[in-house]
């Protein structure tokens, strides 16, 4: 069986993908692109996708029109581990600073409670990125972690999705659990303050906030999941597909508004092939499915 890469975040730029993935790959170490393919023809125009990794987080990112705007829904947590680099402090105040460059500060980049060094800032793409100077005592976590804010409608109910997709995805585990101690101006005693959870090989954190953001999720930012057969594909979308009407190229949406993408590993592999003529006609084939078929998409590929 063929290797599978952790569930890979999916950003969905107007046009900047390439600008975007080049810019992120130079602010953090073992960050690279891998794989760069054209989609043809698609509702959006000639789209192109790009395959980076980030501090050994796999991403992928799409220059696809101005159909979806990045918000603070999702954003990623950057940690600096003193504990792991000496110098991790100043290379957080620089990737501070590269970041909000043309952005936006959420947070204030200054000492917390919780973190001695942390802001959330608003790149100059719209993308929220969360820096935090982490506590060298206890278990480590990885350098980059998607972040989920439950927010209006789905405020409250951050622990139940955690518990939801630790019930999808083999492997996973519960991590730290951090409700807040009393009653706030805008959450109540309870509301997860913080919470973080390993899905397979992926940790992601959690938060809840009431205040009236304005903002749910949406499809700016969703999550592959790279499936070996079509067993894989139909055990995930039997899960995770919430909404039928957002059923469209392998992207579903959950229960809790969250768009996945559940994708077979030949999509991938094609895409890093080069062989334009493969990527268009598994491109064809894909475009007018909702559930992946495995076996069409394979014929499209292995066609002369």
């Amino acid at each position: 069986m063929p290797l599978v890469k952790p569930i890979t975040p999916h950003l969905w730029f107007d046009t900047q993908a390439r600008e975007a993935a080049e810019f992120y790959c130079s602010l953090l170490p073992d960050s690279r692109i891998e794989s760069l393919a054209t989609l043809r023809d698609t509702p959006s125009g000639d789209c192109e996708v790009v395959s980076f990794v980030l501090h050994g987080q796999p991403f992928m990112a799409i220059s696809a029109g101005p159909h979806f705007t990045f918000n603070p829904s999702v954003s990623f947590f950057l940690n600096f581990d003193p504990s792991r680099e000496p110098d991790a402090r100043a290379r957080l105040d620089r990737t501070w600073a590269a970041l909000a460059e043309g952005g936006q500060a959420l947070m204030p980049l200054d000492a917390y409670p919780f973190s001695p060094r942390y802001g959330w800032v608003q790149d100059r793409y719209g993308l929220s990125w969360q820096l935090i100077l982490s506590a060298p005592d206890g278990e480590p976590r990885p350098p980059v972690m998607p972040a989920l804010l439950f927010t209006g409608e789905v405020y409250g109910q951050a622990a139940e999705a955690g518990a939801f997709y630790r019930s999808v995805f083999d492997g996973s585990r519960e991590g730290q659990l951090a409700p807040y101690p009393e009653d706030t101006e805008t959450d109540r005693a309870g509301a997860l303050m913080y919470s973080d959870f390993r899905l397979g090989e992926t940790w992601f954190a959690a938060m809840e906030s009431g205040y009236p953001h304005g903002f749910v999720f949406n499809e700016a930012v969703s999550f592959l999941v790279h499936c070996r057969d079509q067993a894989e594909i139909d055990r995930y979308w039997a899960a995770l597909s919430h909404v039928p009407e957002a059923e469209q190229c392998g992207w579903c949406k959950d229960r809790y508004g969250l768009s996945w993408q559940i994708t077979p590993v030949l999509m991938e592999d094609v895409m890093a092939s080069g062989d334009q003529a493969a990527i268009d006609r598994v491109t064809r084939a894909f475009m007018p499915m909702h559930k992946p078929d495995l076996a069409t998409l394979e014929a499209a590929r292995g066609e002369d």
